[in-house]
């Protein structure tokens, strides 16, 4: 950064009124600057080479080209942290989801016309994720391999449910370039692993069209978690924005609890609550990564898993975005293994089946 203390943001949308409000709210934010606006990416192209900003805030959908375009060109020929600001729509959510795959660290949907009535709070949130983009490793994301297409495409495999509720329970925390991070973990594990359940902090409006998105992806069925709803093999619950997600016992059975109770580590839904819960649900039956993220939620939950005697994993430091929360879970002693994002599956499904490291 040109000055080591003042984060230089550069603010692209292509709503005068909301680079106005923008502008206005981070420059009262001790420590960060914007530096210059632009109304559509052209202009912006122009800022980045006169002004060289730390942190660029990006408008999903613009005339003259698209934020997605940008971003996609951005990230081949000049990689800096974005911050997407999205409307609460749902071609916003899908848009939003797909930058985020495209290398945008986090994003913030759009302030309201009336952000005063709520304006310490949206700050918070803005400055928060601003600071963490600052600190982001960026890299340049090489392109995917074309599709090797094999009768999965037609007809996908399904393994043969017997419907019953698993005795093994995998619980995943995550934040700041958390949602590719657990699309990794995702990604890796089989139809028929145990029941996951994640904590991922994520607005409100977009959890539901995340999980969606994981769900086209996986090869288990995902889904954002409903109160009540039976905990399966094969399945993933992934907590709603804003509600706190819990996993309680009802009889033998796992089941979800959605909670409106306080914000937790300025969160809602919170790993700390997530995996509390599922310390005194399932106990050892659980294993539970924590995931790149800006701040300290999970790292006591996790502490308390590790106890207990629970197989617990952070993300290393090379392959997280933001090595807070995963870091400071290693500071508190709260971890079995550290490991980079592509073992972490693997490593979980080896412990559910009682394979752990060291013992």
């Amino acid at each position: 950064m040109a000055e080591a203390s003042i984060i230089r943001v550069l603010v692209v949308d292509d709503s005068a009124l909301v680079r106005r409000m923008l502008s206005e709210i981070l420059d009262s934010v001790d420590g960060i600057e914007v530096v210059g606006t632009a109304q559509d990416p052209f202009v912006a192209r122009e800022k980045i080479k006169a002004l060289n900003p730390d942190v660029l805030t990006l408008d999903v959908e613009m005339p003259r080209m698209d934020g997605l375009t940008f971003l996609r060109n951005l990230m081949r020929l000049r990689p800096m942290p974005v911050v997407m600001v999205s409307s609460l729509t749902a071609r916003g959510a899908e848009v939003t989801l797909q930058a985020l795959e495209l290398g945008a660290v986090d994003f913030v949907t759009k302030p309201a016309l009336d952000v005063a009535n709520s304006l310490g709070s949206y700050r918070d949130e803005l400055a928060g994720k601003i600071r963490a983009a600052a600190q982001a490793r960026v890299r340049v994301r090489a392109a995917a391999p074309p599709p090797r297409h094999s009768v999965d495409a037609v007809l996908p495999q399904r393994a043969v449910r017997r419907f019953q509720t698993t005795d093994r329970l995998l619980a995943i925390g995550a934040s700041t370039g958390g949602t590719e991070a657990v699309k990794d973990v995702l990604l890796g594990l089989p139809p028929d692993s145990p029941a996951v359940v994640i904590a991922q902090h994520i607005p409100v409006g977009f959890s539901g069209a995340w999980a969606e998105r994981m769900n086209r992806l996986a090869r288990l069925v995902v889904k954002e978690a409903a109160e009540g709803d039976r905990l399966m093999s094969g399945y993933a619950y992934v907590a709603p924005g804003d509600r706190h997600l819990l996993v309680v016992r009802d009889g033998a059975r796992y089941v979800c609890r959605l909670s409106d109770g306080d914000a937790v580590n300025r969160h809602r839904p919170s790993v700390d609550v997530l995996f509390r819960s599922v310390a005194q649900a399932a106990g050892t039956n659980a294993c539970a990564a924590l995931l790149t993220g800006m701040g300290v939620d999970g790292a006591q939950g996790l502490k308390e898993l590790h106890d207990l005697g629970v197989y617990t994993v952070a993300q290393d430091e090379a392959t997280s975005v933001v090595w807070g929360m995963p870091g400071e879970a290693v500071k508190r002693g709260a971890v079995t293994e550290v490991l980079a994002l592509h073992d972490i599956a693997a490593a979980l499904l080896h412990a559910s089946r009682g394979h752990v490291a060291g013992k």
